[in-house]
């Protein structure tokens, strides 16, 4: 009896222990989920594959450095993590360019980046990164980039070739492979000031070459919105692209066609605002990128007075952002498709429409026609169907429709883009100067500038009479 006891108290026990131990396994072992996120979690770089450029031989001014960019890589250094600034903020300040933002790359993962910084969200599915906003500054962070071979939950891949999507982790070498040209590919330590430099990107800078890191037609395949960063950091930063680079771009342009219509749209803007539009344009023509992108700019550019109104356009936005005032990106693309709506306003006229109605069908037309290949924020659009609207307006110097149009909101965008007209031939420099005189005048001197108009211009337009409606009141009895 007293050994039967024991066994059942041995088996008891033991059953117990088998308990305790699968409790702890729960407890403690990763989960199978959680191993695959363990494989995705980025690990410290040996830095001996890069070269380390110290503070005297590149030569940047630390204080010309953004304050918010370097908080970011010192919260997340103090985090126990590596940080730098990375990119175009660091090869602009070796080109002795100051940059417009600062982008961070680190080995901490988006939602650990997200736990140091209070103010931060995580963007993006495509390609995961945080926002750490300081004031009214906000510095991108991205995790260090891996191989997609080497975790295909993490990152998805074309047929073609193109990255779908990139979210597989690795160390500060492998996202230095990564990346697209060698000149983008320096990472920048504010703390000690020193620069790690993984394909020779300084070297690059200095001889004035722009060079693709890899075989140049692989990495097209997987992003081909870099053919047309190539052209926009040559003619922005005055670099020549390196003959391997180029060669393949003529050939790969139909990739273009791949791209989602919001991104080519973004890196369009991109080009259009980088300062350097026009040589950017030129760029664009040489090496067979221009068709499709913008498809109906392709016969502007063939034509004596389009041409004289695109490239007028696009100086009056390279000096305004060199000189660093605002400009529309809605008014800019009025002036690159305006040629066409033009045509289009003239065909639907010689149909039979009247020419508001048959403007308002020409805006549509070409309006619906961009959107297949490049989408145009909604925004942007209304503002350029304002602008396109308000140019008949502008013709009838007639009673109270002038002062009705200098009340217009778009006013002001639509008068800048009428003197474009004039200065390119398109219409007479007489109605451009006529009305910066009557937009600047007092009142008295508006009535006077009215009543010397030519009597046909004067002439009011007859009114219909109205019929009269008679309508039945129901009865209430």
């Amino acid at each position: 009896m007293c050994l039967m006891s024991c066994g059942i108290i041995n088996l008891n026990f033991l059953l117990f222990s088998c308990m305790i131990k699968k409790l702890l396994q729960r407890l403690f072992e990763p989960t199978k989920g959680q191993s695959r996120r363990q494989k995705n979690t980025p690990h410290p770089t040996d830095h001996r594959a890069a070269g380390r450029i110290s503070k005297k031989i590149h030569g940047i001014d630390r204080r010309l450095i953004s304050n918010a960019a370097i908080k970011t890589t010192e919260g997340l250094q103090k985090a126990g993590f590596e940080a730098f600034i990375v990119g175009g903020a660091v090869r602009d300040l070796l080109l002795k360019k100051q940059p417009k933002d600062f982008d961070v790359a680190t080995n901490a993962t988006p939602e650990q980046v997200n736990r140091i910084f209070r103010r931060s969200r995580i963007i993006g599915r495509r390609f995961r990164l945080v926002h750490v906003m300081f004031g009214d500054e906000t510095i991108e962070v991205s995790t260090f980039r891996g191989s997609h071979d080497a975790d295909s939950e993490h990152g998805k891949t074309a047929d073609t070739g193109r990255i779908l999507r990139d979210n597989v982790f690795g160390d500060q070498e492998e996202d230095a492979l990564r990346r697209d040209f060698t000149a983008n590919a320096l990472y920048y330590n504010p703390s000690n000031e020193e620069i790690l430099d993984f394909h020779h990107g300084v070297a690059d800078i200095q001889a004035g070459v722009l060079k693709m890191i890899g075989d140049p037609s692989t990495r097209y395949r997987e992003d081909p919105v870099r053919m047309l960063r190539a052209v926009r950091l040559a003619a922005k930063l005055g670099l020549k692209i390196d003959s391997a680079t180029e060669s393949p771009i003529p050939q790969m342009a139909y990739l273009l066609g791949d791209v989602p219509p919001s991104r080519l749209f973004d890196e369009m803007l991109k080009l259009f605002l980088s300062g350097h539009a026009i040589e950017s344009v030129v760029q664009l023509r040489k090496h067979g990128l221009h068709h499709g992108l913008l498809p109906l700019l392709d016969v502007v550019l063939e034509q004596p007075i389009g041409a004289k109104f695109v490239n007028l356009a696009l100086k009056n936005t390279d000096v305004r952002v060199l000189a660093d005032k605002p400009v529309s990106p809605g008014f800019l693309f009025a002036t690159l498709l305006w040629h066409e709506v033009l045509i289009t306003w003239q065909r639907y006229q010689k149909q039979g429409e009247r020419p508001m109605p048959a403007l308002h069908l020409a805006m549509n037309e070409v309006s619906d026609i961009q959107a297949e290949k490049l989408a145009i924020h909604k925004r942007y659009s209304i503002t350029m169907k304002e602008i396109w609207g308000m140019q008949p307006r502008f013709e009838m110097r007639v009673g109270k429709r002038p002062f009705g149009l200098l009340e217009h909101p778009r006013f002001r965008a639509a008068y800048d883009f009428l003197l474009l007209r004039c200065e390119s031939g398109e219409v007479p420099m007489e109605l451009g100067e006529w009305w910066t005189t009557f937009a600047n005048a007092g009142g008295e001197q508006r009535l006077e500038m009215l009543q010397g108009l030519p009597q046909q211009e004067q002439k009011p337009r007859r009114r219909r009479k109205r019929k009269k409606h008679f309508t039945q009141t129901a009865s209430h009895e």
